[in-house]
């Protein structure tokens, strides 16, 4: 979990480490637009690379987040305040991106609702809305959502009741395909699809102990639990050494 005025470092073994946070400052607005040119860069460099596509990653605190959400973001200018301020870089960078690669190529991940990295939106509903909504001037990949049933590396006991009906606020706003990540096993994952409350179910923690998990959902075959004390940085251990059904 996060430690308060600490950042997660690697130090000069290549070891995790908990190190002092900087003092942060104000992006101009020339140094947002030589971000949004960075995404731009990267894309290409990713598709170069021999990627089919990319995934904007704009929740779980990171830069993008920290725009959108009205809690992190106080700004006085053009990208902040108003919900369409807040989601203004964020849309800059779809469109970079999307000029660059082609938008069926992008997709974009959102966590609505997100409290990692102390995130928090007044108005998740009309915020998450609205971007839900302008997306849909691309043809994009899809639209990722990361249900708020995780917090950092645990089960978040806190789950917000809210969260369902924002999930059918924006399943209904977004035309596109739709995909959900957060907390889901075989069974929760199949509910989710035949309901239609996503149309692709994401697996990520699940995939780190479980090398095999294409095998295991097909098989129905029960998962290794993950353990969250090795998912940042150390050794082999917690990387390569669950087994696999063989």
């Amino acid at each position: 979990m996060p430690v308060p005025g600490k950042t997660f470092i690697l130090d000069e073994q290549g070891k995790g480490v908990w190190g002092d946070v900087p003092v942060p400052q104000e992006l101009t607005l020339a140094g947002i637009r030589e971000i949004v040119e960075d995404y731009r860069r990267a894309a290409r460099n990713a598709l170069t690379a021999g990627m089919d596509g990319v995934e904007i990653h704009a929740g779980n605190g990171y830069l993008l987040d920290q725009f959108i959400n009205s809690g992190s973001n106080h700004r006085q200018d053009i990208y902040g305040g108003s919900i369409e301020n807040r989601a203004r870089l964020l849309l800059e960078v779809v469109e970079a991106v999307s000029d660059e690669v082609g938008a069926q190529r992008v997709g974009v991940r959102l966590t609505p609702m997100g409290r990692f990295m102390g995130m928090g939106d007044a108005t998740p509903e009309a915020t998450f809305g609205y971007i839900a909504r302008k997306l849909n001037d691309w043809n994009l990949a899809y639209l990722h959502l990361v249900e708020p049933a995780i917090v950092g590396t645990v089960k978040d006991e806190q789950f917000d009741p809210r969260w369902d009906a924002i999930i059918e606020l924006l399943r209904d706003e977004y035309r596109g395909v739709l995909m959900l990540a957060g907390g889901y096993d075989r069974d929760s994952a199949e509910q989710a699809l035949a309901s239609g409350r996503a149309d692709i179910i994401a697996f990520g923690r699940p995939f780190i102990s479980n090398p095999d998990l294409p095998a295991r959902l097909r098989a129905d075959q029960p998962l290794n639990p993950a353990d969250g004390t090795t998912f940042f940085g150390g050794d082999a251990k917690g990387y390569t050494d669950y087994p696999a059904l063989a």
